[in-house]
């Protein structure tokens, strides 16, 4: 059993930066694969990017590549997501999901376990 919790949301002026968390507990193995998804009200979530836990690969969503950044901390068995150049567009509550392996990141169905969400506002 995984545990995530997020952290890091709040509110920001367009063009702004915001950092978010995720605190992994339980049984993490080198071979899963981490990914950071939202959800604007209304809509479907989806996919923001990825990482996998032992190696460097990350991917990304068009729509935020080259601005945000997925990273991780072993030792910490923690995963961010650093935010710049926010848009009002990326107002959602982003949520942090694992995998046991990678392959096919983006789709929501593939995750095994997921996060409370933590509030991200971008305002214009």
């Amino acid at each position: 059993q995984v545990q995530l919790v997020e952290s890091g949301g709040g509110l920001v002026q367009a063009g702004g930066s915001l950092r978010l968390s995720c605190a992994a507990a339980g049984r993490i193995l080198s071979s899963y694969a981490m990914g950071w998804f939202r959800q604007a009200p209304g809509k479907e979530r989806e996919f923001v990017a990825a990482i996998t836990w032992s190696t460097s690969n990350t991917f990304y969503a068009d729509s935020v590549k080259g601005r945000f950044t997925i990273s991780r901390d072993n030792a910490k068995n923690t995963v961010y997501l650093q935010m710049n150049s926010l848009k009002p567009e990326d107002t959602a509550v982003y949520y942090c999901a694992a995998k046991t392996h990678w392959g096919l990141v983006a789709a929501t169905k593939n995750y095994d376990y997921w996060g409370q969400g933590t509030q991200v506002t971008v305002s214009s």
